[in-house]
């Protein structure tokens, strides 16, 4: 399987133990940055872009197995022959995917708010929001969520989405390749078959956010029978960015 190589952010002490945090779809490591360098007094913190995000390469292939292969080789890169992997959404899911299929490089797994499981999401509306922006015609960024607001309400996450919105040579252009992400999209939503996988045996956390439904605790312990499941209340999908404290305290004390 073809791989790319990843860029990434490095924080903490090399004679600290490893911790590599997995970004979501659309994400990068930037968005985590902020958790990384919390967890970076305890951790050697490794905050890695995924294929066709942030600053790493872009490929036409995007789903779990061949994000999976590009952390294999970083970890390769990094001389990493086991790590602690935290993973967020899509991140989540590659995590899980890399702990069934690798479970001797998985020393402990943590993994928010996303299950083991194939959701009827679709991306499409975003995506196509996105892509109808007149770049041309765009001038700040103010002015580009304005005209997102009536596909995209929600404030925050078009602001989250923008973060892909860059200034090259004076114009306004996607950092990501939206055509990509349009045919790749239902990957993302989707978990490969694990008919053939034997489960984790690692320990694992799941932390769920107290107002997102996409954790259910019967999704879970077939494939991670050591999986514990913790909720954090007043928070949804984004739970590391609205309850950044009890967050980071979850996944110290499970680390520890």
């Amino acid at each position: 399987m073809e791989t790319v190589e990843l860029v990434f952010e490095e924080f903490g002490s090399p004679d600290d133990n490893p911790l590599i945090i997995l970004h979501g779809f659309f994400a990068s490591s930037r968005n985590w940055r902020q958790i990384a360098q919390r967890l970076a007094a305890k951790f050697h913190v490794y905050v890695p872009d995924m294929r066709n995000h942030g600053a790493s390469p872009h490929h036409p292939l995007m789903d779990y197995p061949s994000m999976t292969a590009d952390l294999l080789q970083f970890m390769d890169e990094q001389g990493l022959e086991t790590t602690n992997l935290l993973g967020h959404s899509m991140g989540g899911k590659i995590a899980m995917w890399l702990a069934l299929t690798s479970p001797n490089k998985v020393n402990k797994l943590i993994v928010a708010d996303i299950a083991p499981v194939s959701y009827q999401h679709s991306f499409d509306n975003t995506v196509q929001a996105l892509k109808a922006l007149p770049l041309a015609e765009i001038s700040n960024r103010k002015q580009a969520e304005t005209l997102l607001a009536a596909a995209i309400p929600e404030l925050s996450y078009r602001q989250f989405l923008l973060q892909n919105l860059i200034l090259k040579d004076g114009k306004y252009c996607w950092r990501v390749d939206l055509d990509i992400f349009q045919r790749m999209a239902h990957h993302i939503a989707a978990f490969p078959d694990v008919d053939h996988l034997t489960p984790f045996a690692g320990n694992t956390l799941f932390i769920a956010g107290g107002d997102s439904d996409f954790v259910q605790q019967e999704d879970l312990k077939s494939l991670f029978p050591k999986a514990a499941l913790s909720i954090i209340a007043d928070a949804g999908h984004w739970l590391h960015v609205q309850q950044p404290d009890a967050f980071t305290a979850q996944v110290d004390d499970f680390l520890r």
